[in-house]
């Protein structure tokens, strides 16, 4: 685990440069979803689909089904659940991804490192996310609290992160790609269940690698193609997808997890 850093070097992580800078090694860096808007929506309409198919909010529908994405860089999240009729908005620390996220029209707020994890939203959502953000926060255990305050009881949290106790983060010991300086902490299934009944959140359910099917992922990786030898990977990414299936109690073979809790 890196050093908790303090507000001001929380926010000089996620400045320009960890969006638009070239991958390397020695630098940390963001996947930009603008450089792949197809196959990122391929992957974020299944998801709000699979999202409207498991919440319990029949009833609600259109602009009073209420959705929240925590984490949420320039929106795209947020503009796929309004394009499925909720209403939806965003919260992210970085200055220039809300900045992005505006020039969208979308709602999108930004979280002050310094007020972290009091996030200053409204209650009653129905239903939030958090996919590849609960590793970056400095009190995962305060900001989960916040959420249950600001979701409506029985709403649906969705959190998307690295499960350590797989396999394959057990196999790669330090040298396991989610190590990274940005992120603070590290859950495993039974580690984030735990903290999610403590904060307020039951029934939960995870899975693996994701909540959707393999076809999205496959389509979020053409979307980057150069030539008919990119496809090559698609192998490589089935083998994955099918592993990912072989798991029991805390056990799993691969270290991708999505989590499904119910608000209390």
């Amino acid at each position: 685990m890196h050093p908790i850093p303090g507000p001001e070097e929380l926010a000089a992580i996620y400045n320009e440069e960890y969006y638009t800078a070239p991958a390397e090694k020695e630098r940390y860096t963001y996947l930009d979803e603008r450089k792949n808007p197809r196959g990122h929506r391929a992957v974020n309409a299944a998801r709000i689909k699979r999202a409207l198919r498991f919440t319990l909010f029949r009833s609600v529908r259109g602009s009073e089904l209420s959705f929240l994405d925590i984490g949420c860089s320039f929106g795209a999240l947020v503009q796929e659940a309004q394009a499925q009729g909720c209403r939806a908005c965003g919260i992210d620390i970085s200055a220039y991804a809300v900045e992005y996220a505006h020039s969208q029209g979308l709602d999108v707020r930004r979280a002050a490192p310094d007020a972290i994890p009091d996030f200053g939203l409204p209650s009653g959502f129905h239903i939030v996310t958090m996919i590849e953000v609960i590793e970056h926060l400095p009190d995962p255990r305060a900001a989960l609290c916040e959420i249950a305050r600001v979701m409506s009881p029985e709403g649906l949290l969705i959190i998307q992160t690295a499960n350590m106790d797989g396999q394959q983060a057990k196999k790669a010991g330090p040298n396991y790609h989610y190590y990274l300086p940005g992120h603070l902490y590290y859950f495993s299934r039974k580690t984030l269940t735990k903290l999610l009944e403590e904060c307020g959140f039951d029934r939960v359910r995870v899975f693996y690698p994701c909540e959707f099917g393999l076809l999205p992922k496959l389509k979020k990786s053409r979307g980057t193609f150069q030539s008919l030898r990119d496809y090559l990977a698609w192998p490589r990414i089935l083998w994955y997808h099918l592993k990912s299936k072989i798991h029991w109690g805390n056990f799993a073979l691969t270290s991708g997890m999505v989590v499904y809790a119910r608000r209390r």
